[in-house]
């Protein structure tokens, strides 16, 4: 089957990344529709950014990239996500904002050593509860999908420091946010809350608080460290 140019490109691009040992390559901006098998011969690779392509889906070979700690896929079309991304294991950074999925695969919860997840501007309605077990998690971004509750496992994530959940349907705070004690950052704008959780006042690092256009009656009193 005959490639179009930009897969040409790409296959070139990757060729020279696998002869000089590269650890970061940049397929960003591509307008590529696949990938090139050959990416999985990249097994040294540490970065890799294909944002702002036309992806629809991802190789089976990319579980290969055993090195691998940062993955940038915003900006593409995906729908799903291949079960070899479970093998990925030294990922810390996982960006998949701006696609169309709907589901995670159940690999990713294999993904424990992630620092930072951001699956914000995607059409999810649930969220597994393997999420929990990102438990060194610092940031999860949420924002502009369809949630309209969170999984109770989210209360693990004891680590994080930014939370984004603005724009979706989530009708209820649960009370186990009182255990983000180092979170910095919460933002809940354009829900459908109406009320806000006692154990709120215990997030004593909390800096950023992010509540408009909810149905709440009542805000949290005025802090001098805190923005709302």
């Amino acid at each position: 089957m005959a490639r179009d140019q930009a897969y040409r490109n790409a296959e070139r691009k990757i060729e020279e990344a696998r002869r000089k040992g590269a650890k970061e390559l940049d397929l960003g901006y591509m307008k590529l529709t696949e990938l090139p098998e050959s990416l999985g011969q990249l097994k040294q690779l540490q970065s890799l950014i294909l944002l702002d392509n036309q992806l629809t889906a991802l190789p089976e070979s990319l579980g290969k990239l055993k090195e691998l700690q940062s993955l940038h896929l915003s900006n593409n079309q995906l729908t799903t996500l291949p079960e070899s991304l479970g093998q990925l294991t030294q990922l810390q950074s996982l960006i998949l904002s701006d696609n169309d999925l709907t589901a995670l695969p159940e690999s990713l919860g294999q993904l424990t050593r992630l620092r930072s997840l951001n699956l914000s501007a995607n059409p999810l309605i649930a969220l597994p509860e393997w999420l929990g077990e990102f438990i060194y998690l610092k940031s999860l971004y949420l924002s502009s999908n369809k949630l309209v509750a969170l999984p109770e496992s989210l209360g693990k994530l004891t680590q994080l420091l930014s939370l984004r959940l603005s724009n979706n349907l989530v009708t209820v705070l649960p009370g186990w946010v009182g255990q983000f004690t180092q979170l910095q950052s919460l933002q809940l704008s354009r829900n459908e809350l109406t009320s806000l959780p006692e154990s709120l006042g215990q997030l004593t690092q909390l800096r950023l608080l992010k509540l408009d256009n909810n149905r709440l009656s009542d805000l949290p009193p005025p802090s001098p460290n805190l923005s709302i």
